[in-house]
């Protein structure tokens, strides 16, 4: 069974840090590029950060760029998205994706608010 497992999320107040993680079980990592998406109350889901299953190419939302890295260990199985200088836009769900050639899977989301 395939599963993404979010964590990390909170309140932070603006100007603030978190680091997301996504814990994958039940598939080969390796094999799957990662991403962050996310979505805010009323809004659609929009893409924050992507990395290619070996972990050479990221690309970002422009919103996040200089602000956000996502990074992964394939040896842990484990994606993560290091948020810094958040402000109150920042705040919505954050969900992990995985995608290969046949498959893509969703975890469950992890709540970020950023308010003071």
């Amino acid at each position: 069974q395939v599963q993404l497992v979010e964590s990390g999320g909170g309140l932070v107040q603006p100007g603030g840090s978190l680091r997301l993680s996504c814990a994958a079980s039940g598939v080969t990592f390796s094999r799957y590029a990662m991403s962050w998406y996310r979505q805010a109350p009323g809004k659609e889901r929009e893409l924050v950060a992507a990395i290619t299953s070996a972990g050479g190419v990221t690309n970002y939302a422009d919103r996040v760029k200089g602000r956000f890295t996502i990074s992964r260990d394939n040896a842990k199985n484990t994606v993560y998205l290091q948020m810094n200088r958040l402000n109150p836009e920042d705040t919505a769900m954050y969900y992990c994706n995985a995608k290969s050639e046949v498959w893509t899977y969703w975890g469950q989301g992890t709540q970020v608010t950023v308010s003071s």
